[in-house]
């Protein structure tokens, strides 16, 4: 068990972008772009309500099931996080099915991670189909510093979930789906 301390920040530009000012502040890559494919799922919007989340992660052939518990309140979204490796993400997705939990939400992104040496965060570009965002992941104190690294002004932190950021999006684009994916296709 551990506890997940992190901000995002909706970034102006594009990855190329991102990267080249991470890059440049003395950040180096970690994870090369990767798609992950989340589930999120909650029976009958329980989690949701208790602001709990039980989501299973695809990346490549890698399944990762995810607990996170009720943020706490602060500047920085942080909050229990309990995560491990699963070897048949298929199946668990059953074994969750019969138990009464539904995929109440799916959303993708592409990935970069970054760190750099001696530093206890994680930075990463998150390419979504709401456009480009930094997480920032480590200690409050480090959050801070990195984010003024990067010429990030705490006034620009989001801490809430893609999820939540999704449905604003949504809200002034109507027409889209009610998943956060590139297409309809994607699992």
């Amino acid at each position: 068990m551990s506890v997940e301390n992190e901000v995002k920040v909706r970034f102006p530009g594009d990855a190329e972008q991102a990267r080249a000012r991470i890059e440049a502040r003395g950040y180096r890559l970690i994870q090369p772009r990767t798609l992950e494919s989340d589930c999120v799922f909650d029976r009958g919007g329980e989690l949701r309500r208790s602001e709990q989340l039980l989501r299973l992660r695809r990346q490549g052939d890698r399944f990762l099931l995810t607990y996170k518990g009720p943020p706490r309140a602060g500047r920085h979204k942080n909050r229990e996080e309990i995560e491990f490796e699963v070897s048949d993400g298929d199946a668990l997705a059953a074994v969750l099915e019969r138990l009464g939990y539904d995929v109440a939400f799916r959303y993708q992104k592409y990935r970069t991670k970054f760190r750099a040496e001696s530093e206890p965060g994680i930075i990463t570009i998150d390419e979504t189909p709401m456009g480009v965002f930094l997480e920032l992941e480590g200690p409050p104190d480090w959050l801070d510093a990195t984010a003024a690294r990067l010429g990030l002004s705490p006034s620009e932190y989001l801490t809430a979930s893609y999820a939540k950021l999704y449905q604003e999006y949504r809200r002034a684009r109507p027409g889209l789906t009610n998943d956060m994916v590139f297409d309809d296709s994607a699992d």
